[in-house]
């Protein structure tokens, strides 16, 4: 079964169950999905769905800083509620360890001569390791691979 299918399906379970807080989540999402498939005119892949899910997740995280900035737990926890029903759409993610290999591992790869090459080592980090890894753990371990 593809995500999207597996969204779908999920949308249908909340509204038996009556639980407002997935349901809202993953209407959201849908919308997100339409969104994308109607401004790209493209049939959203596994892959496109993640992407969506992963930015929708950064989202919610910045909300939550701002709101814990501006003391208010109320709509921290919101966010979080939201955040925690998106995660289930996302791969297991990789380990600090395991995302450190894999930038050392790409940097060899590509041969790098050091801190200038941090585009194209990020191009090829980005294409290998999308919905896997959290971006900014990637970007930390390719700045650290290129500096030492």
């Amino acid at each position: 079964m593809s995500l999207k299918a597996q969204i779908i399906e999920d949308m249908k379970t909340a509204m038996r169950a009556k639980d407002s807080v997935r349901l809202g989540t993953i209407r959201l999402l849908q919308a997100a999905m339409k969104q994308k498939e109607v401004d790209e005119r493209v049939e959203l892949d596994n892959a496109m769905v993640i992407a969506i899910v992963d930015k929708l997740i950064k989202q919610r995280k910045d909300s939550v800083a701002a709101y814990l900035t501006a003391q208010r737990q109320d709509l921290a926890d919101i966010e979080s509620a939201e955040m925690k029903v998106l995660e289930v759409y996302l791969p297991q993610r990789l380990s600090a360890e395991e995302i450190t290999a894999a930038v050392k591992a790409i940097v060899a790869e590509v041969g790098t001569a050091g801190p200038s090459d941090m585009g194209k080592v990020m191009g090829a980090v980005k294409a290998q390791l999308a919905g896997k890894a959290d971006m900014g753990l990637v970007s930390a371990a390719v700045k650290a691979a290129l500096a030492g």
